[in-house]
């Protein structure tokens, strides 16, 4: 259960998932939109975790379009929306879009007037408590450079003058991190307010879009941000989004510092290493003399990034930098860990092999600012 204080944020609660997607369709393009969604339609009710979907149109503007869904929770859905089958399933609807919204929430109450209840039966795939928020909104994006581009990558990446803060009356950057792992970067944002909104608020920026031009020769999956559709298909394979977010419920340390930690995943188990350290995480804020102060864990495939705030050094507590501090963790994340894409292969039950692995998944950070900074 959440702490009075505690900040936590996860898709890994167990409950059903509403996911709702408000569209904008230019005029002229309702038949093949219809199209397009029945094609969408018949691709994803085979896909496992989802239960229904809903495709409704505005009764005040015949151009704006409602489609929600239904999943069994958030991680089968998470799964489908960054696959690739997902970005060619909807790549037909592209043409007939102007704009698009979507939102995602767990399903904490619900009525059913026609029929009673037991408590077990109203509480199954419900959310169990009201989580505690903070206002922010986190997420992710991750791309690959080409080998032996990383260190002009990094020096265009850290040179850019960060955009206006403010977006709107509600909607303010908050924080950007940016680190790299040999040639993968991630770039992790938080965000007061509309995410989507600060995220076109930032691709707008001339001085951003300087550095994305810069390093579009260096990047290993071309990209033409001129064209509308190329820049969707890009960014939407770049998308590493926060599935757990963790802040302990204490007053926050003067001396913290972010650290990104890299996990590859065996293939296949990205989303159950993500659950573990999540899971971990929660044990983590919950101690109070531990050095890790929040933490954020992105995931996308088998790609596991945590975003860590931790006071002192990290090899200062290697296991709970590492987020396995506890019998058996350590052995649990090497059944999930990619140690060969890593290079540490081998149990974790040794002080060279725990330190070896942090040194290893430790990101090099390339810029942290925060909104006071811009």
């Amino acid at each position: 259960m959440t702490m009075p204080g505690r900040i936590s944020q996860s898709a890994f609660d167990g409950s059903r998932l509403r996911v709702i997607l408000l569209l904008d369709l230019y005029e002229g393009a309702q038949e093949q939109f219809l199209d397009a969604y029945e094609h969408m339609r018949n691709q994803v009710a085979s896909v496992p975790g989802h239960i229904s979907d809903q495709l409704c149109q505005s009764i005040e503007n015949p151009s704006q379009w409602l489609i929600t869904s239904e999943w069994e929770s958030a991680p089968p859905f998470l799964a489908w929306v960054n696959s690739e089958e997902h970005v060619e399933t909807v790549r037909p609807m592209h043409s007939c879009v102007r704009d698009t919204r979507s939102m995602r929430y767990s399903v904490l109450r619900e009525t059913h007037p026609d029929r009673p209840l037991t408590p077990q039966a109203a509480a199954a795939g419900l959310q169990s408590a009201a989580r505690v928020g903070d206002g922010v909104a986190r997420h992710a994006l991750t791309f690959t450079v080409k080998p032996g581009s990383e260190s002009k990558v990094a020096e265009h990446l850290a040179a850019y003058r960060s955009p206006k803060a403010q977006v709107d009356d509600t909607t303010r950057l908050r924080r950007t991190s940016l680190f790299m792992h040999g040639n993968r970067v991630v770039r992790a944002v938080e965000v007061e307010g509309d995410l989507l909104a600060a995220l076109r608020h930032v691709a707008r920026q001339p001085e951003v879009r300087a550095v994305e031009e810069a390093i579009n020769p260096y990047l290993e999956q071309d990209r033409d941000l001129t064209d509308p559709d190329s820049a969707r298909v890009f960014f939407t394979r770049a998308a590493l989004p926060a599935v757990h977010h963790v802040a302990a419920g204490r007053p926050e340390p003067a001396d913290l510092r972010r650290h990104a930690l890299y996990y590859p995943a065996v293939e296949g188990r990205g989303m159950d290493l993500a659950r573990f350290l999540a899971h971990q995480d929660e044990a983590a804020a919950a101690d109070p003399d531990g050095p890790v102060f929040a933490s954020t864990v992105f995931q996308r495939d088998d790609i596991v990034v945590r975003l860590v705030d931790v006071t002192g050094d990290l090899d200062l507590d290697p296991l709970a930098a590492l987020g396995i501090k506890g019998p058996g963790k350590a052995a649990e994340l090497r059944g999930l860990l990619d140690g060969a894409a890593i290079g540490v292969e081998g149990a974790l039950d040794s002080e060279r092999n725990l330190n070896r692995l942090l040194a290893h998944a430790d990101m090099l950070p390339v810029t942290d600012r925060s909104s006071a900074d811009s």
